[in-house]
């Protein structure tokens, strides 16, 4: 329970802090910030992206997915592994190559002589998003229809019904908790997104709550913007689970599951292959062919010099960063899985509530936190890394416990059975099968705490240079050439981890 009570104290003191800061003031002078006209647009656009991003990647993944499990499609393992490579591509990456693509001095102009309208705004946010996160929503669908039962399908048809009533009134209902997942993950994702509204300049909660921060010295408003993002993420995480509370969507009869129904594109295929084309030169070809161009127009030596120092910055916080949250999520998954209770639930949603919250809102907890209480802590790498193993634990938690899952207890009562104390029974029998588990699950956070942007911004000590800040900031300041040699090390470290985690389904294909 040890780990469980330092995580419970690193989630939720920063956040008490938060809550202290905001009520500050005087009761008028709160009401005057939380009923602001400001806040009501910042609410409209924020609901509207999140609403957006959700009807975009949903329309790019649900037939994207049913084109890979349902139909006749030549190469649907290599589909599959193309389709998800934007998620390589961070939507701050994918921002700069969409700004970087357009306007008199964009990648088009400069290669083709005509000009491209350079996306900004809502829509540049929404292109930038969407392209980086349907990813999630295309993995959930395909998990989602590959695990259904035909059975159903097939005396839906017996009845009389028609293919197309078949999948509204019998597959879609049943891939509710595929979708809500992806809903989950892309909501929280977009609620949370700083670098991509941030360069396309869209006021969100996220970009008002950073230029309140930075550009303003009111504290006490940037608070209550953060507690307000808060309740935008509690809102999603209540209704996720009000919706699927009480729904049973397993098989109830008994018996193997039939095999699926394939269906024969025919002429069909041609339309589909181009629609696949088109969202492949869109979500990968624009942007990696847009980092390369700028690189090679990156002729200053000094960016080239200081590259491998930001590389080793990187890593350093990043590193100790997967090992913190790898040895913290051995313990919790352990508790969830082999000792079930209210207990270990609470402890298992204290973790997952680290990876809700938006991350400038976690940051900015944490500065409040240790400027009043932890002085010793601020601009330190050490509380970087604090931040980090908090915000990503979830990631690490997931890989344990499947493995653990797989591992008979058996084996650790054999070994208790012999005279071994129970940590010593633990290390020696239970702990070598979770290799696997804790390897993947730090590799998941030391690549997502490279591309980390938001807590990394806010944390950092100063002069502490990573690659996510440096794309960032040369890209604020339209300095595409400068920001190129960055973003392409970012990709290629994302591109390397993606072919890792799914070289075993590109052995199958």
């Amino acid at each position: 329970m040890i780990p469980a009570i330092l995580v419970a104290a690193g989630g939720f003191i920063p956040l008490i802090y938060l809550v202290v800061r905001a009520t500050e003031a005087d009761w008028a002078t709160s009401s005057d910030l939380i009923f602001r006209y400001r806040n009501l647009v910042l609410f409209s656009n924020t609901i509207k992206l999140t609403l957006g991003v959700l009807i975009t990647t949903t329309l790019i993944a649900a037939p994207l997915a049913w084109l890979t499990v349902r139909t006749d499609i030549k190469a649907r393992k290599l589909i599959t592994l193309i389709s998800i490579m934007p998620l390589a591509i961070p939507g701050y990456i994918l921002a700069y190559a969409l700004l970087g693509l357009g306007g008199e001095n964009g990648t088009a102009a400069l290669l083709f002589g005509f000009e491209v309208p350079r996306l900004s705004g809502y829509w540049g946010s929404l292109v930038a998003i969407s392209l980086y996160t349907y990813p999630y929503m295309y993995l959930n669908l395909r998990s989602g229809l590959m695990g259904l039962d035909p059975s159903l399908e097939e005396a839906a048809r017996s009845l009389g019904m028609k293919s197309q009533n078949v999948y509204l009134n019998v597959v879609i209902p049943q891939l509710r908790p595929a979708f809500l997942a992806g809903v989950l993950i892309i909501g929280l994702y977009v609620l949370g997104d700083f670098g991509a509204v941030s360069l396309m300049r869209f006021e969100t909660f996220s970009y008002a709550l950073f230029l309140q921060y930075s550009a303003s010295y009111d504290r006490i408003y940037a608070a209550w913007l953060a507690l307000m993002l808060l309740t935008l993420t509690a809102t999603i995480l209540i209704a996720e689970y009000r919706l699927l509370r009480g729904k049973l969507f397993h098989r109830s009869s008994t018996g193997t599951a039939r095999k699926m129904r394939i269906s024969k594109l025919g002429v069909k295929k041609y339309p589909a292959y181009a629609g696949l084309a088109l969202l492949m030169f869109f979500a990968i070809i624009v942007p990696v062919g847009t980092i390369f161009f700028w690189m090679s127009r990156s002729l200053s030596s000094s960016i080239w010099s200081g590259l491998p120092e930001v590389l080793f910055m990187s890593f350093s916080a990043s590193a100790p960063a997967a090992l913190v949250t790898a040895a913290l999520a051995v313990p919790l998954a352990y508790i969830g899985v082999r000792y079930p209770s209210a207990l270990s639930r609470g402890v298992e949603r204290i973790a997952y509530f680290g990876y809700a919250t938006p991350p400038l809102a976690l940051a900015l907890a944490f500065v409040f936190f240790s400027l009043n209480s932890a002085p010793f802590l601020y601009q330190t790498v050490t509380l970087l890394v604090i931040a980090y193993s908090l915000h990503f634990l979830a990631e690490a938690i997931g890989p344990v416990r499947s493995a653990l899952y797989q591992t008979p207890p058996r084996l650790e009562e054999a070994a208790r059975s012999l005279g071994l104390p129970p940590f010593q029974a633990f290390m020696q029998s239970t702990f070598p099968l979770l290799k696997n588990g804790i390897i993947a699950g730090a590799a998941l956070v030391f690549l997502s705490c490279m591309k980390e942007l938001p807590i990394t911004f806010l944390l950092s000590p100063i002069g502490f240079e990573t690659l996510a800040l440096n794309v960032w900031s040369y890209s604020n300041e339209a300095m595409f050439a400068e920001a190129a040699p960055f973003a392409l090390t970012i990709l290629v470290f994302s591109s390397v981890f993606m072919g890792i985690l799914f070289s075993r389904e590109w052995s199958k294909s």
